[in-house]
C-alpha cells in the first residue's frame, strides 16, 4: 500500500524533518499530487507568463521537487529554468525531465548562493508555507532581484491560516520593495476542497 504523504506534509517542522519527508516522497510524489488534482504549478506559470515580455531570459524555480512546477513553466513558454531544492531525491527525479539549465542543492542553514541580476524572476511554487519553507525565505529570494525582476509564489490554505505569512507580501509593499501585480485564490488540490493563492510581485 502507498503510503499517504500529504497530511504529514501540513505537520512537519524543521529543516531536518522536511528534509527527510521529502525524500521518502519523492518517489511518489507526483503520483499523489496528481491524483488529488494538483494545479498551483499551472496557475503560477501562467500568471508569471501574463507579465513578462522575454520568455528567454532565465528564471529560477526555487523548491522545484520532482520538476512538475519546471514543467508547468515550460509549457507556458519559458525556455531558460535553472532549478533548485534542498532534497537530492527529488532533484534526481527534476533531472529526468530534461527541462533545466542546471540543478542544485540548497541548504538551508547556508548563505543564498545566488548572485544578485543572475534571474529575471524567481518562482516559489507551493515552497514558502505550513511544513515547508519558513517565512524568511520570502525576504531572501526578493531580495536576490534586481528592480523590474518578478517574485511569483502561492500560499495554500493552510499557509493562509497563519497572518504572519501575508503580512510579509504587505509588508514588502507597504515599505515599497515590491508591487503586486496580480493576486488570485483558486483550486489547489481539488481532490481534498483545497485552494491558493497565487501572487505576482514587482520588485522595486
Amino acid at each position: 500500500m502507498t503510503e499517504n504523504f500529504l497530511d504529514k506534509a501540513y505537520g512537519v517542522t524543521g529543516t531536518q524533518a522536511t528534509r527527510e519527508l521529502y525524500a521518502k516522497w519523492a518517489k511518489s510524489y507526483e503520483a499523489e499530487t496528481g491524483q488529488n488534482g494538483y494545479v498551483t504549478p499551472a496557475r503560477c506559470a501562467n500568471a508569471l507568463k501574463a507579465v513578462t515580455v522575454d520568455f528567454s531570459q532565465p528564471i529560477l524555480d526555487f523548491g522545484c521537487g520532482t520538476g512538475l512546477s519546471g514543467l508547468a513553466l515550460s509549457l507556458a513558454g519559458f525556455s531558460t529554468i535553472d532549478g533548485m531544492d534542498m532534497t537530492q531525491e527529488m532533484l534526481d527525479l527534476a533531472a529526468e525531465k530534461n527541462l533545466y539549465r542546471s540543478l542544485n542543492l540548497s541548504e538551508p542553514d547556508q548563505p543564498f548562493p545566488v548572485k544578485k541580476s543572475a534571474y529575471s524572476a524567481i518562482c516559489a511554487i507551493g515552497v514558502i508555507g505550513a511544513g515547508a519553507a519558513p517565512v524568511e525565505v520570502f525576504d531572501m529570494l526578493l531580495e536576490a532581484l534586481d528592480p523590474g525582476g518578478k517574485f511569483v509564489l502561492s500560499y495554500n490554505d493552510h499557509t493562509l491560516e497563519d497572518p504572519v505569512f501575508y503580512a510579509r507580501i504587505n509588508d514588502a509593499i507597504s515599505e515599497g520593495s515590491a508591487q503586486l501585480l496580480s493576486e488570485e485564490y483558486g483550486d489547489h488540490l481539488p481532490g481534498r476542497n483545497m485552494k491558493s493563492s497565487v501572487y505576482v510581485l514587482d520588485k522595486k
